[in-house]
């Protein structure tokens, strides 16, 4: 039997830093992303939003992935046009591109165990935000409570498509990929409830759900740990936000 892996469920851009940084740990990390992120067809709306930043009191980027795509098509970001994230993730996103808190008002939840659009709204001053645009940076897809919540304290928002996603298919190389890790305990980076899903309907289709549920899931979001136990996973660790609190429950598990 193998030594147990960390199996970085990420989309492979975003999970390459995190693997080395496993392996600095003395771990065998395996790189297995379970959702696959791709351009927009037609960047004509996204490239027309960002052409307007100036015009916004508030651009928020849900994840990593939106930070990214939006910045393929950014030379810098505009001097004083506030954002707002709603974890270290998308924080460390950001500082990829050269945008820091140093430079500009970046509102995230101040609890990295609470990094949701929930406690981001929390963050805010909404009133502040009445009559005045919001731009909310995403997938295809996505929650509506940071828009509606927007909308509802009387904000002019708008979402804009910058990427879109979806969950590989179960070819034989993915198949075999599956079954070797589930023959086995491992710990699992989880850090997205659709990737966990996914997962959970590419298990399925091999026969091999109790498996699954035999994996201990290390997430960073309480809302990830209550789509695992609903899927019926117990071995579940719970960091908050962040690289450094996900390796630090690594290291617990020495």
């Amino acid at each position: 039997m193998l030594d147990p892996a960390v199996v970085i469920t990420r989309p492979r851009a975003q999970a390459e830093a995190l693997a080395q940084a496993v392996a600095g740990l003395g771990r065998r990390a395996v790189v297995l992303p379970l959702l696959e992120i791709a351009p927009l067809d037609d960047t004509a709306r996204l490239r027309a939003a960002l052409a307007a930043l100036p015009s916004y009191a508030l651009v928020a980027f849900v994840s990593p992935n939106a930070v990214d795509a939006a910045f393929a098509h950014l030379p810098g970001w505009p001097s004083g046009v506030p954002i707002g994230i709603v974890g270290e993730g998308s924080r460390a996103a950001l500082a990829r591109h050269g945008v820091t808190s140093d430079a500009t008002t970046i509102h995230c939840p101040p609890d990295p165990a609470c990094s949701d659009s929930e406690h981001l709204l929390a963050s805010l001053d909404l009133a502040a935000l009445a009559g005045r645009r919001v731009l909310i940076v995403r997938g295809e897809s996505g929650r509506e409570l940071m828009a509606e919540t927007l909308r509802a304290a009387g904000a002019l928002v708008e979402t804009v498509a910058a990427y879109k996603r979806s969950v590989p298919q179960l070819d034989g190389e993915l198949a075999g990929q599956l079954s070797t890790l589930l023959a086995q305990p491992n710990d699992w980076i989880i850090t997205s409830s659709e990737a966990l899903r996914g997962l959970a309907g590419l298990v399925e289709q091999l026969g091999a759900s109790a498996r699954l549920q035999d994996q201990h899931l290390i997430v960073p979001h309480a809302r990830i740990a209550e789509t695992a136990r609903a899927l019926g996973c117990s071995r579940i660790t719970l960091t908050g936000s962040g690289d450094a609190r996900l390796l630090a429950a690594l290291q617990l598990e020495k």
